[in-house]
Protein backbone atom coordinates (compact mmCIF):
# COMPACT_ATOMS: atom_id res chain seq x y z
CA UNK A 1 0.00 0.00 0.00
CA UNK A 2 1.11 3.53 -0.77
CA UNK A 3 0.27 6.63 1.23
CA UNK A 4 0.45 10.21 0.02
CA UNK A 5 0.63 13.23 2.30
CA UNK A 6 0.25 16.78 1.01
CA UNK A 7 1.42 19.90 2.80
CA UNK A 8 1.96 23.57 2.12
CA UNK A 9 -1.57 24.79 1.63
CA UNK A 10 -2.88 27.92 3.27
CA UNK A 11 -4.25 31.41 2.78
CA UNK A 12 -2.51 33.83 0.44
CA UNK A 13 -3.39 37.10 -1.25
CA UNK A 14 -3.91 37.30 -4.96
CA UNK A 15 -0.59 37.63 -6.76
CA UNK A 16 1.23 35.67 -4.09
CA UNK A 17 2.88 32.27 -4.16
CA UNK A 18 2.61 28.94 -2.39
CA UNK A 19 4.59 25.73 -2.67
CA UNK A 20 2.81 22.43 -2.15
CA UNK A 21 4.63 19.22 -1.32
CA UNK A 22 3.50 15.62 -1.45
CA UNK A 23 5.46 12.77 0.08
CA UNK A 24 4.83 9.18 -0.96
CA UNK A 25 5.50 6.34 1.48
CA UNK A 26 5.00 2.59 1.53
CA UNK A 27 5.90 -0.13 -0.94
CA UNK A 28 6.81 1.58 -4.19
CA UNK A 29 8.63 -0.96 -6.34
CA UNK A 30 8.39 0.61 -9.76
CA UNK A 31 8.64 3.91 -11.53
CA UNK A 32 5.61 6.11 -11.11
CA UNK A 33 4.10 9.25 -12.49
CA UNK A 34 2.77 11.93 -10.20
CA UNK A 35 0.22 14.65 -10.60
CA UNK A 36 -1.83 17.34 -8.94
CA UNK A 37 -5.57 17.88 -9.19
CA UNK A 38 -7.87 20.36 -7.50
CA UNK A 39 -11.49 20.50 -6.55
CA UNK A 40 -13.95 23.16 -5.43
CA UNK A 41 -17.27 22.34 -3.76
CA UNK A 42 -19.93 21.34 -6.24
CA UNK A 43 -17.51 20.76 -9.09
CA UNK A 44 -15.59 17.79 -10.41
CA UNK A 45 -11.94 17.34 -9.63
CA UNK A 46 -9.82 19.08 -12.25
CA UNK A 47 -6.35 18.30 -13.58
CA UNK A 48 -3.62 20.77 -12.62
CA UNK A 49 -0.22 19.33 -13.50
CA UNK A 50 1.67 16.08 -14.01
CA UNK A 51 5.28 14.98 -14.21
CA UNK A 52 6.94 11.83 -15.52
CA UNK A 53 9.15 9.57 -13.42
CA UNK A 54 12.33 10.91 -15.03
CA UNK A 55 11.09 14.53 -14.93
CA UNK A 56 11.64 14.79 -18.68
CA UNK A 57 7.99 15.51 -19.31
CA UNK A 58 5.54 17.82 -17.61
CA UNK A 59 2.02 18.82 -18.52
CA UNK A 60 -0.21 21.58 -17.20
CA UNK A 61 -3.84 22.48 -17.21
CA UNK A 62 -4.68 25.47 -19.37
CA UNK A 63 -5.65 27.69 -16.44
CA UNK A 64 -2.34 27.25 -14.62
CA UNK A 65 0.17 26.98 -17.45
CA UNK A 66 2.86 29.61 -17.13
CA UNK A 67 2.08 30.23 -13.44
CA UNK A 68 2.56 26.82 -11.82
CA UNK A 69 5.61 24.59 -11.91
CA UNK A 70 5.70 20.89 -11.02
CA UNK A 71 8.89 19.13 -10.00
CA UNK A 72 9.95 16.04 -8.10
CA UNK A 73 12.73 14.53 -6.03
CA UNK A 74 12.74 10.76 -6.48
CA UNK A 75 15.31 10.24 -3.75
CA UNK A 76 12.76 11.63 -1.31
CA UNK A 77 9.63 10.28 -3.07
CA UNK A 78 8.35 13.85 -3.16
CA UNK A 79 6.56 15.96 -5.74
CA UNK A 80 6.24 19.73 -5.54
CA UNK A 81 3.86 22.26 -6.99
CA UNK A 82 5.16 25.82 -7.07
CA UNK A 83 2.20 28.13 -7.54
CA UNK A 84 2.92 31.71 -8.56
CA UNK A 85 0.73 34.70 -9.40
CA UNK A 86 -2.15 33.06 -7.62
CA UNK A 87 -5.69 34.13 -8.41
CA UNK A 88 -8.89 33.81 -6.36
CA UNK A 89 -10.09 31.21 -8.86
CA UNK A 90 -7.18 28.98 -7.81
CA UNK A 91 -8.93 28.49 -4.47
CA UNK A 92 -9.56 24.76 -4.06
CA UNK A 93 -8.53 21.61 -2.27
CA UNK A 94 -5.40 20.34 -3.98
CA UNK A 95 -4.76 16.60 -4.24
CA UNK A 96 -1.62 14.80 -5.27
CA UNK A 97 -1.84 11.46 -7.01
CA UNK A 98 0.48 8.63 -7.95
CA UNK A 99 0.35 6.31 -10.96
CA UNK A 100 2.35 3.08 -10.61
CA UNK A 101 4.19 0.97 -13.11
CA UNK A 102 4.15 3.20 -16.14
CA UNK A 103 6.87 4.03 -18.61
CA UNK A 104 9.34 6.50 -17.10
CA UNK A 105 8.74 9.11 -19.78
CA UNK A 106 4.95 9.31 -19.62
CA UNK A 107 2.60 11.74 -17.91
CA UNK A 108 -0.96 11.06 -16.80
CA UNK A 109 -3.67 13.69 -17.02
CA UNK A 110 -6.80 11.67 -16.23
CA UNK A 111 -8.05 10.70 -12.78
CA UNK A 112 -8.55 7.07 -13.76
CA UNK A 113 -4.85 6.73 -14.60
CA UNK A 114 -3.86 7.23 -10.96
CA UNK A 115 -3.73 4.49 -8.35
CA UNK A 116 -3.31 6.44 -5.11
CA UNK A 117 -4.50 9.80 -3.81
CA UNK A 118 -3.67 12.05 -0.92
CA UNK A 119 -6.20 13.55 1.47
CA UNK A 120 -5.85 17.02 0.01
CA UNK A 121 -4.66 20.40 1.22
CA UNK A 122 -6.72 23.60 1.15
CA UNK A 123 -5.47 26.58 -0.83
CA UNK A 124 -7.36 29.83 -0.41
CA UNK A 125 -6.51 32.92 -2.43
CA UNK A 126 -8.07 36.17 -1.22
CA UNK A 127 -8.79 39.05 -3.65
Amino acid sequence: QVQLQESGGGLVQAGGSLRLSCVASGRILSSYGMGWFRQVPGKERAFVAAISWNSNRTYYGVSVKGRFDISRDNAKNTVFLQMNRLKPEDTAVYYCALALGLAPNTVQTQEWEYDYWGQGTQVTVSP
